[in-house]
């Protein structure tokens, strides 16, 4: 049986995070409703990730792994998960584990029907300051993109890979991928799920890159709706 699902798991400076990532997401396999595998993008840890990462994918056929030479941000990780994926779903978890992959079976049986899946984080286990910069951010994007969706920021997502892969990144867009599929008159949806503490490494956002660069980004977004082509062929012979 071939693969259909790929999760895309970001990685920079989560050596602490990592056997715990390799052992949850071995879980999820054994019970996902598509049969998963795992692609690591290390985006440049400075830490031993990388060596846990090759020691983890060595003789494992569901786990395998690409490795910046340099860190470059989320949104090229994701970037680089979407253009190296060749199954038809692509997902996508951070590696601190404050969503469980088995979660992803509450967005599956949605995969068919909609371009995009994604979770909304019930009961944030984020401190105070997180959860207002959070709040604010997402009330931002929404009214300047009009998604419609409350919690865009979550890290456990399903798309279309051939959907994903035409999305045009640019650093912080990964905050859009739910507007960036509706540009495509692809279709969305969101679904509760469970968030937890952060029990190893740190966060690699604060106050200000959650408001700041988000309220940047939009203006950059609506300047991408404004030119954005989007066509379909109604007949061909090629």
């Amino acid at each position: 049986m071939e693969y259909e699902l790929t999760v895309i798991i970001p990685v920079y400076n989560e050596e602490e995070n990592l056997l715990r990532v390799k052992e949850e997401m071995e879980r999820f396999i054994k019970s996902a409703k598509k049969k998963s595998k795992v692609l690591f993008v290390n985006d440049g840890s400075k830490d031993n990730s990388l060596n846990i990462i090759k020691k983890i994918c060595q003789n494992n056929t569901d786990f395998s792994y690409i490795s910046f030479d340099k860190n470059y941000g989320l949104s090229p990780a994701i970037k680089a998960g979407f253009d190296h994926v060749q199954t038809p779903w692509v997902g996508y978890i951070d590696a601190d584990l404050q969503t469980s992959p088995m979660d992803f079976n509450l967005l599956l049986p949605y995969a068919d029907d909609y371009q995009l899946i994604t979770g909304v984080r019930a009961n944030r286990k984020d401190s105070i300051t997180k959860n207002l910069s959070s709040k604010i951010a997402n009330g931002i994007r929404r009214t300047f993109t009009h998604d419609g969706m409350d919690d865009t920021g979550c890290p456990l997502k399903i798309l279309q890979t051939k959907y994903a892969k035409r999305i045009p990144m640019f650093k912080g867009l990964h905050r859009f991928l739910p507007a960036m599929i509706l540009l495509q008159n692809g279709k969305i949806i969101q679904t509760p799920i469970e968030h937890f503490e952060r029990v190893a490494g740190k966060s690699k956002f604060h106050f200000w890159n959650r408001l700041i660069g988000p309220f940047s980004d939009c203006f950059a977004y609506l300047w991408m709706k404004k030119k954005y082509i989007n066509y379909k062929v109604e007949e061909k012979k090629i």
